[in-house]
């Protein structure tokens, strides 16, 4: 019992995030929708599908504070980007292999070579901010930058570029709006069968990132919960939970979660044919990750509460998690890399990857 009630919570949240993030994905979408494929992609698809990192992050510092709270939001950003980096071109290749659409998809070696170079550099540049024990508002703001900079060259890249076709499978239904609402479709609730325009489409993007947050809590509560060694809720004392440090949880659990909305998106385009924005998103929301759903939460903490002391134990864990998820990058990249395209016997060999790295996790970092 102690530990299916926050695994129930856990995969309440999930469906929620995942329903929550579509209706997020269609608003971001449309607003965005001058913007060319691959820009697109890697900026305004990973931003939107990455927002439950962001939030969790946040949230993960409120709770728990300080190192433990940032070793916790390390956990879910890497976990998150191995997940996204080997997981979700996987499942790409497989549902167009099932679906007999392609036996491989073909992805621009500019975009694996931009988005793969950025993501590196991103990585060093937080194992070098986190490796001085003392995170301030200065590594925070570096991080936020190095983002900035990174969306500046990509609307630099873009006017070169033919803006992207807004396209989105709308759905006509007859079915009330609260109807809708208590579905989780937030985008039949709010816009039904009326033409998705600017003024509801920022209502779309208010509710679902509301709705997004509360999952991104729950989610945060019910991982602290599945890690303690003993807890009460709802009126139940003494349950019993795993013991275990909440940064493997977050690492395993709350990076997998958080993850859906990305996969979602990526299988979206790559039954659509838009193999670019597939590995784009997965790729870009890792920068995103890395650089803005770590470092905003940095900065704005670092600056109302001062600064951030990593014990030893703590900065060790990190940089381990850090350091393996630099290493699984460039093999990945390589894998990307290597051949005309990413077929079914390169998709076993990113989900055995990912295999290895959460087996790394549970027996040689608990």
């Amino acid at each position: 019992m102690g530990v299916i009630i926050p695994l129930f919570l856990i995969v309440i949240s999930s469906i929620v995030i995942w329903k929550s993030s579509d209706g997020f994905d269609i608003a971001s979408s449309y607003l965005g929708r001058n913007l060319s494929d691959g820009v697109k992609g890697a900026t305004i698809n990973a931003i939107s599908s990455s927002m439950p990192e962001l939030l969790t992050t946040i949230f993960f510092l409120i709770f728990l504070k300080d190192a433990e709270g940032f070793a916790a939001g390390i956990g879910t950003v890497a976990g998150s980007a191995v997940f996204n980096t080997m997981i979700i071109p996987a499942f790409s290749v497989i549902v167009v292999y099932y679906y007999k659409i392609s036996t491989s998809i073909r992805v621009s070696k500019n975009v694996i070579y931009r988005d793969s170079i950025s993501l590196l550099a991103a990585q060093v540049a937080l194992i070098l901010i986190i490796y001085f024990e003392m995170l301030n508002w200065f590594g925070g703001l570096i991080l936020v930058l190095l983002y900035s900079f990174y969306v500046f060259f990509m609307f630099l890249k873009m006017k070169k570029n033919q803006p992207s076709i807004f396209t989105h499978e709308s759905h006509i239904s007859n079915e009330n709006r609260y109807i809708s609402f208590l579905k989780l479709d937030f985008y039949g609730a709010i816009v039904g069968e009326k033409k998705l325009k600017q003024s509801n489409s920022i209502v779309l993007l208010i509710i679902s990132l509301f709705f997004i947050g509360i999952s991104c809590l729950i989610l945060v509560k019910a991982c602290e919960l599945i890690g303690e060694k003993e807890y009460s809720l709802f009126g139940l004392h003494n349950l019993k939970g795993l013991d275990i440090h909440i940064s493997i949880i977050a690492i395993i659990i709350a990076a997998a979660a958080t993850s859906v909305p990305d996969t979602i998106l990526s299988i979206k385009d790559a039954k659509k044919g838009n193999y670019n924005d597939a590995i784009s998103n997965a790729l870009g929301s890792n920068i995103f990750d890395i650089c803005f759903a770590l470092g905003l939460p940095i900065l704005l903490y670092t600056i109302f509460y001062g600064p951030i002391l990593m014990n030893p134990i703590t900065l060790r864990f990190s940089l381990n998690v850090l350091i393996v998820l630099f290493l699984l990058t460039i093999i990945t990249f390589l894998i990307f890399i290597y051949g005309e395209s990413i077929g079914i016997k390169k998709a076993i060999i990113l989900l055995s990857m990912y295999v290895f790295f959460i087996f790394y996790i549970i027996f040689r970092l608990t």
